[in-house]
């Protein structure tokens, strides 16, 4: 039965004054941040290779600095030498734009069909990108990369790395993949494993989410054009929404249709229900504007059904498209208001160039915000927003960032509400193999950090390396820090060998004058 919901429009209109910005304190603005190590009046490390990093709208205060990672040796204390070196060699390859455009070219190349060539590539894939961005091919791989971070004092997120898919048999092989990493991640301590991470596309064919997105943005147009089909749910769009993929009435689905899409809710209904039994968060991760209503649809839907208590589905928003910060304050409210705990995962995005490419060639403007500032807004403010609902008890929040800045007004804002070490309903997170050093910055400040840890076989997670290469050129530039500190423990590693190597020969030298004597 097609159900209407509920909105907010002028609580919406007064979205902005009703969020307290990231680094607003509750208390004392004099107050000392909890990620603040040591208080150094000089430039940070951060600012030494950024000095001309501002803020226009969240100022952090001018008498701290809230992460120190000049003490090195403390940051990366929980490391190995040698898983040091292989992740500042992969970084400094992948931040390398020459070299990262010849290896998608070589990819998407015909050189992938001939057998042997392909074998090589894998192989080379496999013991650089794959070993520094991938927990590992096989479940056990996946097992001892959980393993190893949970000595580290971090958890991971655990993400069956499948993707698109065409067809319901594929969706159902999916499906089972799904359902076996809620068993692998049950079968790990509690400790190790903060969620199990889904997609959409893996057990809905791909161009039917493109069906239901075009007539879910209709029925949004016309309040009068009937779904049968459509369950409740949350509110999926705005008016700033991005609704100019669906330009005319789109026909109705077939009973085919239908019924695929009733075989979809039910695949995602399986698994919900297994994450439910087993206490594991399932959190849903976003695609581009095209088809991401259908997802939220499916989201939501299935977070009305399963979210009774704590936040088990979690949906994801992604803070560089323009209409994020109303979209997430309109779901979040409407959940509230119906006693729905929803927990998101909040992102910048990954889509940038193709989202813009695709407005600009049917002649709109991009979805995405017009600089870079206004996304750092929109997320710090998301945050903000979804924090102070935490701090009441309310909902679930992953922040999911690599900005330093972030990082840190999050963990400050964090602290000023009083939220607690331990508090299962707020986490950081950052992809396996990026942002060492923000992750354990964390960490040592007591908050709870996730790795997303993409796992399968490596042509499985391919489309995921080279998504990770294509749409984060920026970030994986900006990996600079992590370069540059890597660089500095590792020096500071081998001359404090080359100094116990030289104590331990002057040592000898004088045991053997001793003897001879």
């Amino acid at each position: 039965m097609a159900t209407r919901v509920l909105s907010s429009p002028k609580l919406l209109k007064n979205l902005r004054s009703l969020i307290r910005p990231l680094n607003a304190a509750s208390s004392s603005s004099a107050a000392v941040s909890p990620l603040n190590f040591d208080d150094k009046p000089e430039l940070s490390a951060v600012e030494k290779l950024h000095p001309t990093t501002t803020t226009t709208t969240l100022h952090q205060p001018k008498t701290t600095n809230p992460l120190d990672f000049d003490d090195h040796q403390k940051l990366f204390a929980s490391v190995s030498t040698l898983k040091l070196l292989h992740s500042s060699v992969n970084l400094g390859l992948a931040s390398n734009e020459t070299f990262v455009d010849f290896g998608m070219w070589v990819m998407n190349s015909r050189l992938m069909e001939t057998p042997l060539v392909r074998d090589i590539i894998l192989k080379t894939v496999k013991h650089t990108f794959f070993e520094h961005f991938c927990a590992g091919e096989t479940p056990a791989e996946a097992a001892d990369c959980l393993r190893k971070i949970e000595e580290a004092g971090l958890r991971g997120m655990l993400v069956y790395a499948v993707e698109h898919t065409s067809d319901n048999a594929g969706c159902d092989r999916n499906l089972e993949g799904f359902l076996q990493s809620v068993e692998f991640a049950k079968s790990l301590p509690p400790s190790s494993v903060s969620s199990v991470v889904a997609k959409i596309t893996a057990i809905c064919p791909l161009g039917l989410l493109r069906r239901i997105s075009d007539l879910l943005r209709w029925q949004y147009k016309d309040p009068s054009f009937t779904l049968p089909w459509k369950l409740n749910t949350l509110p999926i769009f705005t008016d700033s929404s991005a609704l100019y993929h669906t330009l005319q009435t789109p026909e109705p689905l077939t009973p085919e249709e239908e019924s695929d899409v009733e075989l979809a809710h039910q695949r995602l209904v399986k698994l919900c229900r297994k994450c439910a039994d087993n206490n594991v968060p399932l959190i849903i991760d976003a695609e581009d504007t095209s088809i991401q209503p259908a997802i939220d649809y499916f989201t939501y839907s299935s977070a009305i059904m399963y979210n009774k208590h704590d936040p088990i589905v979690y949906g994801t928003i992604q803070a560089y498209l323009k209409d994020a910060r109303e979209r997430l304050f309109n779901a979040a409210k409407t959940a509230e208001s119906l006693g729905i705990p929803m927990g998101f995962k909040l992102v910048r995005g990954a889509y940038m160039s193709s989202e813009t490419k695709l407005a600009s060639s049917l002649g709109f403007d991009s979805p995405v915000h017009n600089g870079i500032q206004d996304t750092h807004d929109c997320f710090n403010d998301c945050a903000s927003f979804m924090l102070e609902k935490i701090a009441y008890g309310y909902g679930g929040l992953v922040l999911a960032t690599h900005n330093l800045e972030s990082g840190q007004l999050a963990a400050s804002k964090a602290r000023d509400l009083g939220i607690q070490k331990g508090n299962g309903r707020f986490e950081f997170a950052q992809l396996y193999g990026m942002s060492e050093a923000l992750s354990f910055g964390l960490r040592n400040a007591g908050f709870q950090v996730s790795k997303y840890l993409p796992y399968g076989p490596v042509d499985m997670v391919m489309p995921y390396l080279l998504r990770r290469a294509e749409e984060n050129r920026g970030l994986l530039s900006t990996s600079s820090l992590d370069r540059v500190l890597m660089g500095k423990e590792l020096r500071r590693r081998l001359k404090s060998l080359q100094f116990s190597k030289s104590g331990m020969t002057a040592s000898a030298g004088c045991m053997k004058i001793e003897i001879a004597k």
